[in-house]
C-alpha cells in the first residue's frame, strides 16, 4: 500500500474516532454528575522493512476530566451533591461497587434508592431500602432520616448512611456506564469528611464551548486527511501514466 494513502488514512480513522468522543461528552453535557471523556493524538512510528520514516496517529483515551460541574439547587429532597472532593457508592450492574458524583437519586418500586441511571445507592449493609414514610431527609454525612407513615413529624427516625468516600481520583478508571472504579475490583473505604448537599445537584462537567470548538477542529482535520488520500490517488495515476509503455 502506498505510504502516504496509509498514513492518511490512519489519519483519517483516529479523527473519526476522536470525533466519536466529543460526540459523547456533548450528549450527555446535560446529564447530571457527569465527567468528560478526554482524549488526545499520539505519534508512533511505523515499523517494518527499512527504517521508520512514516508515524501514524494514535487516539489516546481513557482518561477522564476530574473537574467539578456546576452546583444547580433543586430543592427536591432525593436531590444530593457531593461538597468538595468525594464520590457517592453505588453497585454496578455485575453486582461490584463503583462510584458516582450523580445526585439526583429515587426511590423505585420495591422502596430501593437508586441513581437516575437506576443503579442501587449502597449504604452500611448494601443497597439502601427506605421504608414507607411521609417525608424523607438526607443529612449533610449522608444519613437517611424518614417519618414512617402513620407517625407525626417527631418521630423522625434514622435508617441508614449512604456510603460516601474519597479514594484517590488518579486510580479510578471510567467505564463505559460511567461509573469509576479502583483497580482489581478495590472497594473505597467510607469517609465520614465527605459531606452533601440537600436539594442540590452537580450538572456535567462538559464544557459546550470547547466541545463545539474541538468538533470544528477534528472535522477540519479529517478532511485534510480525505484530500491526502485524495492526492495519493492522483500521485499513484500520474506514475502509471509516466511508466506506462507509448504507443
Amino acid at each position: 500500500m502506498d505510504k502516504l494513502l496509509y498514513v492518511a488514512m490512519s489519519g483519517a480513522k483516529q479523527a473519526f474516532a476522536t470525533q466519536a468522543v466529543i460526540n459523547h461528552n456533548v450528549a450527555n453535557a446535560a446529564t447530571t454528575g457527569f465527567r468528560a471523556d478526554l482524549h488526545a493524538m499520539a505519534s508512533r512510528p511505523i515499523w517494518g522493512a527499512g527504517y521508520p520514516t512514516r508515524v501514524n496517529p494514535l487516539l489516546v483515551g481513557g482518561e477522564w476530566d476530574r473537574g467539578g460541574g456546576a452546583q444547580q439547587t433543586t430543592g427536591r429532597d432525593l436531590d444530593v451533591a457531593i461538597r468538595g472532593e468525594g464520590f457517592i457508592a453505588v453497585q454496578s450492574r455485575d453486582g461490584t461497587e463503583a462510584y458516582t458524583r450523580a445526585g439526583d437519586l429515587q426511590i423505585d418500586a420495591e422502596g430501593q434508592l437508586i441513581t437516575a441511571s437506576g443503579h442501587p445507592v449502597l449504604g452500611q449493609q448494601g443497597p439502601i431500602v427506605i421504608p414507607a414514610n411521609t417525608r424523607i431527609e438526607i443529612g449533610g454525612d449522608g444519613t437517611l432520616s424518614i417519618v414512617a407513615q402513620g407517625q407525626g413529624p417527631e418521630t423522625v427516625s434514622a435508617i441508614d448512611r449512604i456510603k460516601l468516600v474519597r479514594p484517590d481520583a488518579d486510580q479510578l478508571s471510567k467505564g463505559v456506564d460511567g461509573l469509576l472504579r479502583l483497580p482489581d475490583g478495590q472497594v473505597a473505604d467510607a469517609d465520614a469528611g465527605v459531606q452533601l448537599a440537600s436539594g442540590t445537584i452537580e450538572a456535567s462537567n462538559v464544557n459546550i464551548a470547547e466541545a463545539m470548538i474541538d468538533m470544528i477542529l477534528v472535522a477540519r482535520h479529517y478532511e485534510a486527511q480525505v484530500r491526502m488520500m485524495d492526492m495519493a490517488n492522483e500521485n499513484a495515476g500520474a506514475t502509471q501514466r509516466l511508466v506506462a509503455p507509448a504507443g
